[in-house]
C-alpha cells in the first residue's frame, strides 16, 4: 500500500544517532536538491578560515555563483578527511535537516 503523504521530518534522536560525515552528507544533499545556497554560505560565515570568502559588502563574493562550487568550498573548509565536525556546525545541519529534509 502506498500513500501520497510527505514523511515526517526526521527526529533529533534520528539524526543525532548518524555519523558527523553522514549527518555532513545528507544535509548537503538536501541543501543541493532544494538549490539552496544560502545555506552553504551560513556556514561559510561561521567557519574558521572563512574570511578570505566575503566581501565587504557581506555578499559570498569569492564563495562562487554555483550550488557546486559553494559545496566544495563549505566542505573543504569543514576538511574532507576529518569525520568529526565541531558541535555547533553538527547541531545547524540537524536543524537544517528537520527543518527541510
Amino acid at each position: 500500500m502506498t500513500t501520497d503523504e510527505p514523511s515526517a521530518a526526521p527526529t533529533f534522536a534520528e539524526l543525532d544517532a548518524l555519523s558527523d560525515r553522514d549527518l555532513r552528507e545528507r544535509a548537503f544533499a538536501v541543501a543541493e536538491h532544494h538549490h539552496d545556497l544560502g545555506f552553504f554560505w551560513d556556514l561559510v560565515k561561521h567557519l574558521r578560515g572563512a574570511e578570505d570568502f566575503g566581501s565587504d559588502d557581506g555578499s559570498a563574493g569569492g564563495l562562487g555563483e554555483s550550488l557546486t562550487g559553494a559545496a566544495e568550498v563549505v566542505a573543504g573548509l569543514l576538511g574532507r578527511g576529518e569525520d568529526t565536525l565541531d558541535p555547533m556546525v553538527r547541531a545547524r545541519f540537524i536543524s537544517y535537516l528537520q527543518e527541510h529534509g
